[in-house]
This record gives structure tokens, sequence and C-alpha cells, in this order.
């Protein structure tokens, strides 16, 4: 048998190989105790893909590959080894622009090379993945910018924004169906790239931070959608395998995020939900609320008596990186007898899972992790509850005020705990823009400051008394 005859058969048995690992991989990554293992099983099938991707008959001068691969490694390395834990979401919504902007210029590249004389199939394959890298990709650099501060992260609309979105989208599909017709159009193709970038900037820019979550899931999908279009068009059983992967495990993750806020994909991509805080400290509505601010000395001597403890993080967690911190505490408390547990809501944070990667890279024991459903009853037998930069998951309102935009929303009932202590910067309401009930609540203590020093003060006071 001859290399070229030899060639087939070993490619069809490294895409098989890779496809196998990429499902597995994502198998482990349904619990914290499998993920690692899952991740290197991931990394191992996409080495195998990319290695036998190397051996198709179509490669035939490698500079430009190796020229990508050292660029992409130079890239790639200092992303993951400098990239902070804490800013995880927006290293995931750059991610998903970069292969968002290659699948697009893939299908771009492939009507090129062929010179518009594509089949209705490869046509309808190409034109959707053009549309939908190219949404990913302007869309996921909005989302960028909104977690990292260069937008704002509240919503923006002008007037009939909903109807030019609308319209765009609806042009870009009369578009493609068009060239499946006429694919030798260019002018038509390249008008619809266009519009697909501008759908991205449309679709994503209305959106609130609080909703963040479920955009990133949402993007993630429109990525492995378009791979595994790409796919068709290139003959790649790899990629088709490995974006319906991607795209069906995000558009499941978003249905479960939207589930977890209460929220319709409508909703979410058009109800203009989350706001920016205040500029300033912001008192109660309720004219009678009375806010109870407490020193580190008396916080201590509150957890010093408690027997069990619940946290709750949030995204201010993030912000102030005080992961370690929160660990540090949880040790001196577990020395002195304390229980120690930490409630897990699937949308605190800026990303699906954000709160347990942070506690994870602390070395946060996994069975201490609790997910809404598994600590929800236990609050009301719980001593205290420490709420570290954490907001609108536990706001009262989402049961008691059917007037609230979170009504309905599953939050955490902290207020049934014996006394609730709030480590918070300031009374400035979270990213829905609404007062917290919670923090004027008669059980809770608001103890102001930066979370990470606080924390830190805290532990240092436990074990100053012994």
């Amino acid at each position: 048998m001859t290399a070229a005859e030899l060639r087939e058969p070993v490619l069809a048995v490294a895409y098989l190989i890779a496809s196998f690992l990429f499902v597995m991989g994502l198998r482990g990554l349904t619990s914290p105790t499998t993920a690692r293992r899952g991740t290197t099983m991931a990394v191992v099938g996409m080495i195998i893909a990319v290695a036998g991707t190397l051996l198709r008959p179509e490669i035939v001068r490698f500079e430009w590959i190796l020229t990508g691969l050292i660029l992409g490694t130079l890239i790639g390395i200092p992303m993951g080894m400098w990239i902070p834990m804490t800013k995880m979401p927006e290293r995931i919504a750059l991610s998903h622009s970069f292969g968002g902007l290659a699948v697009a210029l893939v299908g771009v590249v492939e009507y090129m090379r062929r010179g518009g004389r594509l089949d209705h199939f490869h046509m309808g394959v190409t034109g959707f993945e053009v549309l939908m890298g190219a949404v990913t990709f302007t869309g996921s650099l909005m989302a960028f910018g909104k977690l990292q501060g260069i937008l704002p992260g509240k919503p923006i609309t002008f007037p009939v924004q909903n109807p030019i979105t609308v319209g765009s989208l609806g042009v870009a599909v009369a578009i493609l169906i068009t060239l499946l017709v006429r694919p030798e159009t260019t002018t038509l193709f390249y008008l619809m790239l266009a519009l697909s970038f501008a759908l991205g900037i449309l679709l994503v820019l209305p959106i609130g931070g609080a909703d963040m979550p479920v955009v990133i899931c949402l993007l993630n999908s429109y990525a492995g959608l378009a791979a595994s279009a790409s796919g068709f068009a290139l003959n790649n059983q790899v990629l088709i395998i490995c974006g319906a992967l991607d795209g069906g495990s995000g558009f499941i993750l978003a249905i479960l995020m939207s589930k977890a806020m209460n929220r319709s994909f409508t909703n979410v991509l058009f109800g203009a939900f989350g706001s920016d805080a205040a500029a300033g400290p912001s008192a109660p509505k309720d004219a009678g609320a009375t806010v109870n601010a407490a020193s580190v000395e008396e916080v201590a001597e509150i957890l010093r008596a408690a027997g069990s403890v619940i946290v709750v993080p949030g995204y201010g967690m993030a912000v102030a990186q005080a992961q370690h911190a929160v660990r540090d505490l949880a040790t001196e408390l577990e020395r002195a007898g304390a229980t120690f547990r930490y409630a897990i809501h699937p949308v605190a944070g800026r990303m699906p899972g954000h709160m347990n990667v942070l506690l994870a890279e602390a070395n946060v024991p996994y069975d201490q992790l609790f997910d809404l459903d598994e600590i929800n009853d236990d609050f009301v037998k719980t001593d205290v509850v420490l709420v570290v930069g954490a907001n609108d998951v536990v706001n009262p309102a989402a049961r008691t005020n059917p007037g609230s935009p979170i009504f309905g929303m599953p939050v955490f009932l902290c207020e049934q705990a014996r006394v609730v202590v709030v480590l918070k910067r300031s009374m400035n309401p979270g990213f829905a823009g609404i007062e917290n009930e919670l923090f004027v609540h008669p059980k809770t203590l608001m103890l102001f400051g930066d979370a990470q020093d606080s924390l830190k003060k805290l532990t240092a006071q436990l074990q100053a008394q012994g």
C-alpha cells in the first residue's frame, strides 16, 4: 500500500479517536472532580485532530501553517499563564471572537477559491459559517468590552433598535437564500458579510451586564454552529462533530442559564435587563429602612460564636480577587470547629461556573460547594451567612415584589439565617440596577470596604483572639 493509499484510513482513525476524546472530555466537564481529566482528554483530542488534518492531500506547503503555529503559541501561552482567573470571562469572550473570525475567514477564502462556483449545499453551509462566524466575532468583542469596562455595562439602546436589528437579520438571511440560486453574485456575498459584522454589534449592545452569562453561552453556541458548517464546507468530519458538540452544549447551557434567571431568550436578547450601578451610595427607597453597619471586630465576634457558616460569593468577589482570603477565613473557622459551605448560584459572576472556577483556584474542596437547590433549605438552620460581593442573587425582591425586574428569579434565602453579613464597598445596586432588600433587613450587618481587605482583617482578628 502506497503512502497516499495509507493516508485516508489513518486520517479516518485519527478523526474517530479525536471525536471520541471530545465527547469524553465534554462528559468529564459535567463534574468538578472529573473536569481536569476531561480538559486533558479534549486537549489530546485536538492535538490528534490537528495532526491528522496536516496529513490531508490539500496541504502541500507548511510555511504559513508553521507561522500561524508560532504566532498562536506566542499569544496563547502568555494569555494562559498571565491572565488571572478573575479575568476568565473577558478571556473567554476574546477566544470566542478569534474563533468566530477564523471560521468567517475560512468561509470567505473558500468562496474566493471557488470563484463563487458552488453548488446549493456548499453555498448554503459556506454562507452560514460566514454569517455566524462574523456575528460571533463582533458580538464577542462587544461582550469583552462590557466585561472589561471599555463599554458601559448597562444596555445601549436607541430608537427603533429592535426593528433595525430584526430587519438586518432578515436582509442577511434573504441574501443567503439568494446566493443559493446565484452564488456567483459576489457583491451580495460581501454585503452579507458586512451585515453579519453589524449584527454582532446590534445583538449584544442592548444586553445588560446581568445577562452576560447567557450571552457567553449563546456566543459559544454560535461559534460551534459556524465551525460545524465549516466542516461540511471543507468535508472535515472532526470539525462537524466538534462544532456540533460546541454548538449544542452552548445552546443547552444558555437555556439552563435563562431558566436559572427565570427569563426567556427573547427577554435576554431584547429585554434590556441590567444597568450600571449608580455613581455614588444610594439610600433605600423605603424611608423606614435602616442600614446596620458593622465593624470588623463585631463581625469577628459573631463568626467566632458561629457553628455553621455559608458563604454566598458573587461578582464582587472576583473584582476584589478575594477567593483566597475567603479560603483562609474558612480554614480559621474550621479550625475552631465551625462547618463552612459555599452556596453557588448558576448565574453568579459573568460566565457559567465563574464562582466555581475562582474557588477552585483557591483550593476550596469540591464537597463544600452547593448549588441553589441543594442548599437553599439549609439557610434557616445556619448561624451566619457571609455574602461576598453577591447582590441580585440574594435579593428577596425576586420573591416578594411582583413589580421587580428580577421577580421570579430563583435566589438564595439568606434572610432566613440567624445573621447575615454582607461584604460590600457601598450601597450601590447590582447589575439589575435595583435596591436590595436584604441590605436593609433587620438581620443584616453591612461590612463596608474592599472584600479582600475585610476578609483578611477578619481572619487576623480571629487569629489574634485565639
